[in-house]
């Protein structure tokens, strides 16, 4: 198994393998261009994009800047928005629906390292140093017609239903169901949205 199928399936994997770290490198260096493209240049700014990601539908806008770790884990579906100063970390799918609008500085995470030191860093090398430490990943789902405020953190694993609304501030740590109007850190289903 390579360490990007280890990556997708979950597993501890390296981060700094060689495959990984080359996809890595791409995805910053096309996160930089299409940070630093002209605003109306909207063909270069999709065409970036298109390199970029995994997956995308029609009509999909990304303020700058938009961060993310490999760009080619990332799908979304038609009329979605992101809006300014958002992170993605796709070490596994961000997986997004339609009509989706994400608020400025939402953080989208689907990596997290073993609780354990030695797991999650081996063991040192001479002086105490190590290469990277060791991270597992989990899959971040959000379904159709969902808005996030501003501010929000997604963990690993979570699924956000169809017609959800996670309200500013809020730290997603567990799924959230269908027609939800939720918030608060850790974030919790406060009404029914219909």
């Amino acid at each position: 198994m390579t360490e990007r199928e280890k990556m997708l399936a979950g597993e501890l994997y390296d981060g700094g393998d060689a495959e990984l770290l080359n996809q890595w490198h791409k995805a910053k260096d096309l996160i930089r261009d299409y940070n630093s493209t002209e605003s109306a240049n909207l063909q270069e700014k999709n065409r970036i994009l298109r390199e970029l990601l995994g997956g995308s539908g029609g009509n999909l806008w990304i303020t700058p800047p938009f961060f993310a770790d490999y760009g080619n884990n990332i799908y979304f579906g038609n009329n979605c928005e992101v809006n300014m100063n958002c992170t993605f970390l796709d070490d596994n799918k961000i997986v997004i629906g339609d009509n989706a609008l994400i608020a400025p500085n939402v953080q989208i995470y689907t990596a997290f390292h073993p609780t354990n030191a030695r797991e999650r860093f081996g063991e040192p090398k001479e002086g105490g140093s190590f290469e990277f430490c060791r991270t597992q990943t989990a899959p971040v789902t959000i379904g159709d017609n969902v808005w996030i405020g501003g501010g929000v953190i997604i963990l690993p694993g979570v699924s956000i239903g169809n017609n959800v609304v996670i309200g500013a501030g809020s730290v997603v740590t567990k799924d959230i169901p269908d027609d939800a109007i939720a918030y608060g850190s850790p974030c919790r289903v406060e009404r029914e949205n219909r």
